[in-house]
């Protein structure tokens, strides 16, 4: 039986208990990303030369964890919908954190490869819906704002990563990395834990009914709205030029530092854990930029910026250039994954944003599949990952040039 939430009055309590939503948004976030995808940033060195990787190897443990998320976006956003958000979340942060448990237990690069790829499709079943969920508690106007704030779980868990991690494997040697794995791990669980608890399905406010009522058709017919829509694949478009270019740059950064830079790698992860602190409004920002200006505007915008942060890794080899590139990626981290969300909520209605999201968020994931895919080869061939960040700035910039063109759907009936 399909999940319908039942239409009643917003109460008192309601109204206040969204931003307890926001709150533990934040905190599934920072689970199923800021712990299970950006903890690899920090762990990666220790691990690969505990495991004997390649460059390759390297490139692909994060491939798999792309396909892992790509496989679960799709389906999630779907499963939401059926069985209600709160289930699916639920569920994949216990896969979350199993995943990272046996990536820290695997004796090789095979099982390290399962690990990663479990950890992806825990992170896909996780996010999709949580985002999802946020849009559904929030009217248009705070659309952006409210997933603005829950999309900074990633910035903490770049903050925590930062600072934990090096600590950790000092701690504990040569075997650092796995118990570094096993400690984020326990953090995770505790993260499903609270989301199980508390999260709550919120049934639709009075001033939603309309909305909702519009687009109660059969649930094949509302996906197929979702699917057929030309301005969601484009949108679709857009968000694979953010993930093939922002996995490149977050996946490799400390690898880069460390190795090519001249970073230690407790320098690294102070400049890492920097990042996460001052990305922390980065959603929040932008979301409010985005309800402000029009969303493709602050897309736009924020394509051009990462563009030039990557740009700086590939071609201003100076510290300086370091410290400006990731000043840059603090500036803009994680605000298109705001926008696009409740850009999706507005082309298709909170309804049906479950699936809208899921939809594009393919698209992300293919280009997270690629990115990491593209950067371990060129790296290993050249010798170097500059002409890898050169190749993610020039997949930003094609970002920006999709997300200012583009246009309202007609057939579809938008929020705002």
């Amino acid at each position: 039986m399909c999940y319908t939430p039942s239409i009643v009055d917003a109460t008192t309590e309601e109204h206040g208990y969204r931003w307890a939503i926001v709150a533990l948004g934040v905190l599934v976030v920072f689970g199923c990303l800021g712990l299970a995808r950006f903890g690899f940033t920090m762990i990666l060195p220790a691990m690969k030369d505990g495991l004997s990787l390649t460059d390759v190897q390297a490139g692909d443990l994060a491939v798999g964890n792309m396909v892992g998320y790509l496989a679960l976006s799709l389906l999630s956003g779907v499963l939401a919908t059926r069985f209600g958000p709160r289930v699916v979340i639920g569920v994949s942060m216990l896969v979350v954190t199993a995943a990272m448990a046996v990536t820290g237990l695997a004796p090789g690069y095979a099982l390290a490869l399962a690990g990663r790829t479990l950890a992806g499709m825990g992170s896909g079943g996780a996010n999709v819906p949580v985002m999802a969920l946020v849009s559904a508690w929030f009217g248009a106007r705070k659309r952006g704002l409210a997933t603005g704030i829950v999309v900074g779980g990633s910035s903490l868990g770049l903050l925590v990563t930062g600072r934990l991690v090096p600590r950790v494997i000092e701690a504990h040697g040569a075997q650092g990395w796995r118990a570094a794995w096993l400690a984020l791990a326990a953090l995770a669980l505790l993260v499903a834990v609270l989301g199980w608890t508390l999260l709550r399905d919120r049934p639709p406010r009075r001033e939603d009914a309309a909305a909702a009522t519009a687009v109660r058709v059969a649930p094949v017919d509302q996906w197929a709205l979702v699917y057929r829509s030309p301005v969601v694949w484009q949108l679709g478009a857009a968000y694979l030029m953010f993930g093939f270019s922002y996995v490149i740059y977050a996946t490799f950064f400390a690898r880069f530092l460390t190795g090519e830079a001249g970073f230690s790698s407790a320098r690294a992860g102070s400049l890492w854990s920097a990042v996460g602190a001052l990305s922390l409004a980065s959603g929040f920002l932008w979301g409010s930029v985005s309800d402000r200006i029009g969303r493709k505007y602050a897309l736009s915008m924020v394509f051009v910026l990462q563009a030039a942060c990557f740009g700086a890794f590939a071609l201003w080899r100076a510290p300086a250039g370091v410290y400006v590139s990731a000043a840059l990626f603090a500036l803009t981290a994680w605000s298109i994954p705001a926008i696009i969300s409740v850009t999706a909520a507005d082309i298709v209605g909170p309804r049906l944003a479950p699936a809208a999201y899921g939809f594009v968020t393919v698209f992300l994931g293919l280009g997270q599949v690629g990115g990491p895919f593209a950067a371990g080869r060129i790296a290993q061939a050249a010798g170097s990952y500059t002409p890898a960040f050169a190749a993610a700035a020039l997949a930003a910039l094609a970002g920006s040039a999709v997300s200012i063109s583009l246009r309202r759907d007609r057939s579809l009936s938008p929020t705002r």
